[in-house]
């Protein structure tokens, strides 16, 4: 990686924490409806969710459209109280603290001053924004940009707008599928980093994982002495 001119991160579960608020909010909705099947509840919520991602995109404004999707097919109860307890489960994960994982500031302070960074988070575009500005970190990047999705032909188009030679981009994330395999097919380098709680949407399978340019730490700290 001699030639890495440029580093990109990931945010959710990179930067800062993300994931579990989701889990945690998907038992909360599953206690609002006690005289349903928990799996059901839970399946029909998850299929509804990866359905709902090309009409909403991501993010938790989309999640709440989907558990009150959801809600509205399976349960026979579903009045205006039960719709106001799933609309306050989104807005309490809206006002989650933005809690930043460890050795992010030391990372970024240490690669801003080796490499041009990247921010590369896809999600809701109001919110992905608050979470920036709560987590203070604008400073260390040189380009940001909120994607609909982390395809390699959106990295292809990042490549091409911003001039950059593939061969010369790192990308790091806690995302196999979206964060490491499309860089390295799109002729960059993918470094993974695993978080301990996935989303199932974002699992990968290990035989699609390319062998060439990719990389795999335990913690954001390992990446210094990576590069």
């Amino acid at each position: 990686m001699k030639n890495i001119k440029y580093v990109g991160f990931d945010a959710d579960d990179t930067l800062w924490i993300n994931e579990p608020f989701f889990r945690d909010t998907e038992k909360d909705f599953l206690n609002i409806f006690p005289e349903l099947d928990s799996k059901i509840l839970f399946d029909e919520l998850n299929d509804t969710e990866i359905r709902n991602i090309s009409i909403y995109g991501y993010g938790i404004k989309s999640f709440v459209l989907s558990m009150l999707e959801t809600a509205s097919k399976l349960s026979k109860n579903l009045d205006n109280d039960k719709v106001n307890s799933i609309i306050n489960l989104g807005k309490i994960m809206l006002n989650k603290p933005v809690d930043l994982l460890p050795g992010v500031i030391e990372v970024l302070e240490y690669l801003s001053g080796k490499y041009k960074l990247f921010l590369l988070t896809k999600g809701d575009l109001v919110d992905q924004e608050r979470k920036l500005r709560k987590s203070g970190l604008e400073k260390y990047f040189h380009y940001i940009e909120i994607m609909s999705e982390k395809k390699t032909e959106s990295y292809l188009n990042l490549f091409d707008k911003t001039d950059i030679n593939p061969a010369e981009f790192l990308m790091i994330g806690n995302s196999l599928k979206s964060d490491v395999v499309p860089v390295i097919r799109a002729g960059g380098y993918g470094v993974h980093i695993p978080f301990h709680t996935t989303w199932v949407h974002e699992e990968i399978d290990e035989k699609d994982i390319p062998e060439r340019n990719y990389y795999k730490i335990s913690n954001l700290l390992d990446i210094v002495t990576l590069v």
